[in-house]
């Protein structure tokens, strides 16, 4: 059943560290009859079941984040982690890849997250995001993301990347999930700890070669120290709704007229419908914000499809 929680911001918290592969499956999901209402904030009061759409594709047997398109209806922008090719995917929720990208200018290391939105901020254009954040030893100095704009037309094709590097204030860190603010443009990392659902860190500045720092905004944290390892996120449209995706639960965090991320984390944390897969690592809002996509590793996991009630 899911259950009011609260948000802390603390000074500090230990360094977050990935979990081994696979993670054990486990059913702890509320389902849709037990949820906090979402009350004050654009999209779905309640979220419906969710639904399973399709799989995912043989192409992306370690896909590792989602984020819905912003030119393409219906369309969501995928990624594998470390060890594929330098790519992204253009897919839908049935799993049917509408086109697939290969990029130039980069030798990731670790691709963990994907977000979608205008290319820096006050620029009308759209530009994918990748995350090449993973760090399990916490031992990277610099890490990157990398962007290229969204293409006009869905097919195969070769494009440049930007490579935009930055650190962290206090040190590295190992993360997973990078979101963005569509009506401002501002991106934040948020981190992978062992005990609580990470750290959150403003980008401010990036551009192409020259390193910035990442500004540690607050922490997110579950009561009783329920949950941790944040592997996926997503921030909604309006910026007053923040999807975390763990390996075993899904949560929202919700803050009515939030302006910043900063007026969000001071928000009500809640339990949100979820599903189990072999290693839960992808989670993004619809294109209009009404529900969620649901994502795993591995090939052919299920894809979910969560709703309004």
């Amino acid at each position: 059943m899911a259950r009011p929680l609260v948000l802390a911001v603390l000074a500090g918290v230990l360094a977050g560290c990935s979990g081994s592969k696979p993670v054990p499956v486990v059913d702890t999901a509320p389902d849709a009859g037990s949820q906090v209402p979402a009350e004050g904030v654009p999209g779905c009061t309640l979220y419906g079941e969710p639904r399973q759409t399709g799989t995912s594709p043989d192409v992306l047997p370690e896909l590792s984040g989602l984020a819905a398109s912003q030119r393409h209806p219906g369309v969501f922008w995928g990624t594998n982690d470390s060890g594929n090719d330098f790519e992204a995917f253009a897919l839908d929720e049935t799993g049917a890849v509408r086109a697939r990208l290969t990029l130039t200018g980069a030798n990731p290391r670790d691709i963990e997250d994907v977000t979608v939105g205008p290319c820096a901020p006050g620029d009308s254009r759209s530009c994918v995001f990748l995350a090449d954040i993973g760090d399990n030893f916490e031992r990277r100095d610099t890490v990157y993301l990398f962007r290229f704009p969204e293409p006009e037309t869905l097919a195969d094709a070769t494009l440049a990347a930007d490579v935009l590097p930055f650190t962290y204030e206090g040190g590295p860190h190992d993360a997973e999930s990078l979101v963005m603010d569509v009506r401002s443009g501002r991106l934040a990392i948020i981190t992978k700890s062992r005990v609580s659902l990470g750290d959150v860190f403003a980008l401010e500045g990036l551009r192409p070669g020259t390193p910035v720092r990442a500004t540690k905004l607050g922490t997110l944290e579950v009561a009783g120290g329920l949950d941790a390892a944040t592997t996926a996120a997503s921030l909604h449209p309006s910026g007053q709704r923040l999807l975390l995706r763990t390996y075993t639960r899904a949560w929202e965090l919700r803050q009515p007229g939030a302006a910043r991320l900063e007026d969000l984390l001071k928000g009500q944390l809640v339990e949100v419908p979820s599903a189990s897969q072999a290693q839960a690592e992808a989670i993004t809002f619809l294109q209009d914000g009404n529900g969620y996509l649901l994502g795993s590793e591995f090939t052919s996991q299920p894809l979910y499809r969560t709703g309004c009630r």
